[in-house]
């Protein structure tokens, strides 16, 4: 009996001893809700989000229980830290010791169980990949006058396809997106998607995916066993359905490349131009390999293929809830263009209000509110606080687009903030919606020039209407890993 008490008595203090050493937070660590062994806050962060609706709304709201710009968490075995003010991230995305990656199971997860890609990797592989796919999308005429013709005649399409709704209310989120998607499809592999229904099922499953998860990765990324008791509730099956969806539609693509690949042909496509590199290389160790294409096309795949249609469908939205700007903006394009004009980038200087308003929606909306994941190359500190080694740090994007000392009516939707007294844009310092630093949306002059074009294009030929009997678009969002609108119906009536 004296030995049972003993024993229990040591298992309790050994129990006290490990309690006290996995709550135990880090030296100089940022403050922060205290976490419990093996799930950390998790569960706390979970319930939180659910209870106030946005992973980004609770980190605002320990923001202020805190008193600090920096949140300190652990989710899993993780230490996490949370940048809420402009000048933390601005440092996180401009300092080198934050290009880093973290290398957990649902970073490995999203990319098919590899560590290979563009976005969810670091160090030389990164520098080399992002390097030749910059490079190479030049020399196919990104960022040139191909770009734009590209995106011009993708726009005339889509004007097509809402003229034959013959003014029936319709989603536009599902007609804009595939119009989007086509544009860097082309630069990727040479031509449009011809199977529209395929592509409107793997754009379902990317939506589906978005709002699955969020930053953090969630129980999955916690506790990656849970894949194995809960394959569904975790949305494990649901990763690796998408996953092999997308595998089936590229690798297909790869081949007929690799049949018609000439040396003459390299500059006219992304895969073209890695086969080449693949054949250089053979015979030698190589980062240029099948399945590194498969992942960079996944990365631009899943980069380009819902940001910029979420942002065209919020524009649609906003000028239907705000019928002053829209009539704003037809004056404006029908003071500059003429019926029979195609909008093209160098009307931007006389389209300001359009880009204005462009430039508000991608504020008032943040389509990635938090952004990130990056890791910490070295022991490091921020804010004044000590991060160690392999910290992963998040970014609280919609922070800086909604801070009230800076914006002063952060939450009023008014393009004017964007412009002065000339009509020329202003007060751009604080609009980081493409990142800064290295690690910059590698697609930003794609996105901009199609928001510019799409917008323009379509607000030329039509008026943004409610549906007769409709109700009005709802300004609340869908949370995930990116913000996707209501789904809503509105009527493009010919002008």
């Amino acid at each position: 009996m004296e030995m049972f008490a003993f024993l229990f008595a040591a298992l309790i203090v050994l129990l006290c001893a490990y309690w006290r050493v996995a709550t135990k937070r880090p030296t100089q660590y940022p403050p922060g809700p205290q976490w419990l062994p093996i799930i950390g806050n998790t569960s706390l962060l979970r319930n939180e989000t659910k209870k106030y609706g946005r992973q980004i709304d609770v980190f605002r709201v320990w923001k202020k229980l805190y008193n600090s710009s920096i949140i300190g968490l652990k989710l899993g075995r993780e230490l996490v830290v949370v940048a809420l003010d402009y000048s933390l991230i601005h440092k996180v995305h401009t300092s080198n010791e934050y290009d880093g990656r973290p290398d957990n199971f649902f970073l490995r997860l999203r990319t098919m169980g590899s560590r290979l890609g563009i976005t969810c990797t670091d160090g030389e592989i990164w520098s080399e990949q992002r390097n030749f796919v910059s490079r190479h999308l030049r020399k196919t005429g990104y960022g040139r006058n191909a770009m734009e013709e590209l995106i011009q005649h993708e726009m005339k399409d889509l004007i097509q396809v809402i003229d034959e709704f013959n003014e029936q209310p319709v989603c536009s989120g599902n007609i804009v997106s595939i119009g989007v998607l086509n544009v860097l499809w082309t630069f990727t592999a040479g031509k449009k998607i011809s199977n529209n229904e395929n592509l409107t099922h793997l754009l379902d499953l990317m939506r589906q995916r978005s709002k699955a998860f969020d930053m953090s990765g969630g129980w999955l990324n916690t506790i990656p066993f849970l894949r194995f008791i809960a394959p569904e509730r975790t949305s494990f099956n649901l990763i690796k359905h998408f996953n092999a969806e997308l595998c089936n539609f590229f690798k297909p693509i790869i081949e007929e490349h690799k049949r018609e690949f000439s040396a003459d042909r390299i500059d006219e496509d992304l895969v073209f131009a890695f086969i080449n590199e693949m054949k250089r290389n053979e015979g030698v160790p190589s980062n240029f390999t099948d399945t590194q294409l498969i992942m960079v096309i996944l990365d631009l795949f899943i980069a380009g293929s819902q940001s910029t249609s979420n942002t065209i469908d919020f524009i649609l939205m906003s000028l239907v809830l705000n019928k002053d700007i829209q009539k704003k903006c037809h004056e404006e394009i029908d003071a500059v263009l003429s019926a029979d004009d195609i909008p093209s980038l160098k009307d931007k200087p006389k389209l300001s209000y359009i880009e204005a308003v462009i430039l508000e929606t991608q504020r008032y909306y943040n389509i990635v509110p938090v952004s990130g994941p990056r890791r910490v190359l070295n022991d490091t500190e921020l804010g004044g606080f000590h991060l160690p080694k392999n910290t992963t740090v998040l970014i609280g994007l919609e922070t800086i687009h909604m801070d009230t000392e800076y914006w002063g009516d952060p939450d009023v939707f008014r393009p004017e903030r964007f412009l002065d007294f000339d009509r020329k844009i202003v007060n751009t310092e604080r609009f980081v919606a493409f990142g800064q630093g290295r690690r910059k949306c590698l697609g930003e002059a794609l996105a901009r020039a199609s928001l510019f074009i799409f917008t323009v294009g379509i607000l030329q030929k039509f008026s943004l209407e409610i549906p007769l009997n409709g109700k009005l678009p709802e300004k609340r969002t869908q949370a995930g890993l990116l913000t996707t609108p209501t789904p809503y119906k509105i009527v493009f009536k010919h002008r």
